[in-house]
């Protein structure tokens, strides 16, 4: 029988500041592409054409006041102002073996939601961050790097853009 590794234990860093035990939850991102139907004259039925990656976005819960740092970059005019980093301890229960997983990502917050306050009560606010940087290392082999901007499609070293950038001269 086997078991899958589950995440143990979590960090986030944002822009050099440590929320060690401030954050809740977070929802990572979603890796998908854009698509478009194409049919030409010949074809027994469309084929979907792959046309880049759609918009990313991170959600993510701190408890309590919101963390340290969060309003620095919040409204900055440049695309990667915020600088975030997830780690996580993925553990086998057959083995013990303990895989580390980092998410690097940069981007905006796009919305900022306060939570609702209430005497007593432990207040989670909901942070939306847009991504324009991904990258994705597990057990220190980098498994996705994507650089929007920078026109960067990386698959375990295997870069897919490189060839497109060549023929556009830069």
């Amino acid at each position: 029988m086997a078991l899958p590794k589950i995440l143990k234990d979590f960090n986030l860093f944002g822009d050099g500041n440590n929320w060690q035990g401030q954050i809740n939850t977070i929802s990572l991102p979603d890796m998908a592409r854009r698509m478009t139907e194409y049919e030409g004259g010949g074809m027994d039925g469309p084929v979907e054409v792959d046309m880049g990656h759609q918009l990313m976005e991170m959600t993510w819960t701190p408890g309590g006041l919101l963390v340290d740092g969060l309003f620095d970059t919040f409204g900055s005019p440049i695309h990667d102002a915020a600088l975030l980093r997830f780690t996580g301890s993925y553990e086998s229960d057959e083995t013990g073996e303990v895989l580390p997983v980092e998410i690097v990502v940069r981007g905006r917050h796009k919305s900022i939601g306060m939570g609702e306050a209430q005497k007593g009560e432990n207040t989670t606010g909901e942070i939306s961050t847009t991504l324009s940087y991904y990258k994705l290392v597990i057990g220190g082999e980098e498994i996705i790097e994507i650089d929007k901007p920078g026109y960067v499609f990386r698959v375990r070293g295997v870069d897919r853009m490189a060839e497109r950038r060549q023929a556009l001269g830069v």
